[in-house]
């Protein structure tokens, strides 16, 4: 199996700082939004949101890691902030590769359990196979592959790229 790379570091710290823009224009008006990751690489995707947001912006972060599980999404979902938290509040649910849809329409459907003011989503790769009516508004990269390929994102201390395989 051979892996080719489709995002270097150096890619994804600008993808990361682009949707950050985007993620601001958006949410101009807050003055404060919710940054919901979906565990490992998502939530890690998030941390990175976050901290391009607040290199730009004067609005306050409130970080969340959501766990999903992704072998049986309808299990009960669990986040780091208790549901009062995000309440009536703006809410980016991030992960880091949009596969079959699955992992963001429940996670979607859990944050919606609340009221909110506005939810949107964000990825870093956006692949074409989507099994739900679900999409990315804020995506890094936009892919269409075999679904034989998969697509994988390392974050793991200084070594951070994404690939195929």
């Amino acid at each position: 199996m051979t892996k080719k790379i489709i995002l270097t570091k150096e890619e994804i710290k600008f993808k990361s700082k682009r949707i950050a823009y985007q993620i601001y224009e958006t949410y101009v008006d807050e003055e404060e939004i919710v940054i919901a990751g979906v565990a490992n690489s998502g939530y890690v995707f998030a941390q990175k949101l976050a901290e391009a947001l607040q290199e730009i912006s004067t609005i306050s972060i409130k970080l969340c890691e959501v766990r999903i599980d992704k072998q049986n999404p309808i299990n009960p979902i669990e986040t780091s902030l208790d549901s009062s938290e995000y309440a009536n509040k703006a809410v980016v649910l991030v992960d880091d590769v949009l596969n079959s849809g699955a992992t963001l329409i429940y996670g979607v459907k859990h944050f919606l359990d609340v009221p909110l003011k506005k939810l949107k989503t964000a990825v870093l790769v956006d692949r074409n196979h989507k099994n739900y009516p679900v999409k990315a508004d804020f995506k890094g990269i936009s892919l269409s592959t075999s679904l034989l390929e998969h697509i994988q994102v390392v974050f793991d201390g200084e070594e951070e790229y994404a690939y195929l395989s």
